[in-house]
C-alpha cells in the first residue's frame, strides 16, 4: 500500500522508522556521513510503500517552486529485488502529476541508476558530477 504523507501528519513512530531507514541506506550503507535529516524535512511530502506494517520504500516529494522534485529514494535492503523500486518511483511520478500537473520533475540520479530513470522517461541535463562523494548527474521529466 502507498501512504503519502505531509511531515506534520506522520505519527512520531512512523517519521523515526523513515529516518532510522535513510540513514541505514545513504549514511551506513553508502559510507557516506553527511546531514542526512535536513530542512527539506520539515515541508516535503513522504512516500511510503507499506507492506504488513512494514516500511519497504520509501521516497520525498519537494517543491522547489520552479520545478518539483524527489530523491532519498530508497527500498530497504531486505525487501531489494522485488521490483519495489520501480513501483515507489512510479508512484513517486504519479503524486507529482496530480499535485503539480503543470511543473516539470527534476531530480539529481546517482549515476548508475541512469538508465533505471530513463525507463520513466528522464532525459539527463548535465554531466556526471560528484555529490557527496558519489557521481550523479541532473534528470529532467516534462509532465505536460
Amino acid at each position: 500500500m502507498i501512504i503519502i504523507k505531509h511531515t506534520n501528519e506522520l505519527k512520531p513512530k512512523e517519521l523515526i522508522e523513515i529516518f532510522k531507514q535513510r540513514v541505514a541506506v545513504f549514511v551506513v550503507e553508502q559510507n557516506c556521513p553527511y546531514q542526512e535529516v535536513d530542512t527539506n524535512d520539515f515541508g516535503d511530502l513522504h512516500v511510503c510503500l507499506i507492506e504488513n506494517n512494514t516500511l519497504k520504500a520509501y521516497t520525498r516529494i519537494i517543491d522547489k517552486g520552479n520545478y518539483i522534485t524527489f530523491g532519498r529514494v530508497l527500498v530497504v535492503k531486505s525487501y531489494r529485488k522485488n521490483g519495489l523500486g520501480r513501483q515507489i518511483v512510479q508512484a513517486t511520478i504519479d503524486e507529482i502529476k496530480k499535485r503539480f500537473p503543470t511543473q516539470p520533475i527534476q531530480i539529481q540520479a546517482q549515476a548508475y541508476l541512469q538508465k533505471f530513470y530513463e525507463s520513466f522517461g528522464f532525459k539527463a541535463i548535465s554531466t556526471i558530477y560528484l555529490e557527496d562523494n558519489i557521481p550523479h548527474l541532473d534528470m529532467l521529466l516534462e509532465t505536460n
